[in-house]
C-alpha cells in the first residue's frame, strides 16, 4: 500500500509539472504572436523609441549611457549570445553529456538548439523589420531586427541547455543553479542589444518569449521521450546537507 502511495504521488507531481510547464509554453506563444501583431501594425513605435534612448545619453543622443567601460561591457555582453560562442557552448554541454554516457540526451539537445536557430532565421525573413536607426550601431548586424536573434538564441540555448543538462543531474542545487544562470545570461544578453542600439526593445522581448517558448517545449518533448524510453530517465532529486550524498 506505501509503494503504491508514493507511486501515486510521484505520478502526481509528474503531471502538475508537465501541465505547468505546458501552461508557461502558451503563455510564451501568446506573448510572442500578440507581440507580433503590435509590431507589425506599427504601435510599439512610440514606446520602442523612448525605451531606447533611455540607454543614451540626454544630452547626445548617439552616447551609449555611462562611460566608456560600460559600452565596452555591453559589447562583451552581446558576445555570449553570438552564434560562435553559442555552437561553442552546445559542442561543450554536448561533450559533457557524452563523458556522462547521456547520449541520446546530447543528440537531444544539438536537436533542439539547431531547430531554434533555424527557426529564429525563419522568423527574421517572415518579418524583415528594419534595425533602429535613431542611434549608431554599437555592433555589427547584418540581418532583419523581428526578433532579436541573439536574445532569442541566448533563450534557446542557454535555457535549453540547462533544462536538459539539469534534468540528468542528481542534486537540486546543481538543477537551479544551472537554470539560473541561463536565465541571468539571457537577459544580460538581450539587454545588451538595446544598449547597443541595434535592436528596438520589443526585438529583444519577441526573442525571449520565443526563445523560452522553444526551450519549454522540447524539456515536455524530453519528457515525453523518457516516458517511451527514447532518452535517458530524468535522475532521481537528491536534497543532501552540504551536498554530499551519492547515488
Amino acid at each position: 500500500m506505501h509503494f503504491h502511495t508514493i507511486h501515486h504521488w510521484v505520478r502526481q507531481r509528474i503531471e502538475i509539472t508537465t501541465l505547468v510547464a505546458a501552461l508557461v509554453a502558451a503563455a510564451a506563444i501568446w506573448g510572442f504572436v500578440s507581440l507580433a501583431g503590435e509590431v507589425v501594425e506599427g504601435d510599439t513605435k512610440g514606446l520602442d523609441t523612448e525605451i531606447l534612448l533611455w540607454f543614451r545619453s540626454a544630452t547626445d543622443a548617439q552616447d551609449p549611457l555611462g562611460p566608456g567601460w560600460m559600452e565596452e561591457f555591453g559589447r562583451d555582453m552581446t558576445a555570449l549570445g553570438g552564434t560562435g560562442v553559442l555552437v561553442m557552448l552546445t559542442l561543450f554541454a554536448g561533450g559533457f553529456l557524452w563523458m556522462q554516457g547521456k547520449r541520446r540526451s546530447m543528440v537531444m539537445i544539438f536537436a533542439a538548439v539547431g531547430g531554434g536557430f533555424a527557426m529564429s532565421q525563419l522568423l527574421k525573413f517572415g518579418f524583415d523589420r528594419p534595425r533602429p536607426d535613431l542611434v549608431p550601431h554599437g555592433s555589427i548586424v547584418y540581418t532583419a531586427s523581428f526578433p532579436s536573434g541573439h536574445s532569442m538564441m541566448s533563450a534557446v540555448t542557454y535555457l535549453t541547455l540547462a533544462i536538459l543538462v539539469a534534468r540528468v543531474q542528481e542534486r537540486r542545487r546543481v538543477r537551479i543553479y544551472l537554470i539560473t544562470i541561463a536565465c541571468f545570461l539571457t537577459v544580460l544578453v538581450g539587454v545588451s542589444r538595446v544598449y547597443l542600439g541595434v535592436h528596438w526593445p520589443t526585438d529583444v522581448l519577441a526573442g525571449w518569449t520565443a526563445g523560452a517558448a522553444w526551450a519549454v517545449g522540447w524539456w515536455m518533448l524530453a519528457r515525453w521521450l523518457e516516458e517511451r524510453g527514447a532518452v535517458e530517465p530524468e535522475a532521481q532529486t537528491i536534497d543532501a546537507p552540504g551536498d554530499s550524498a551519492t547515488t
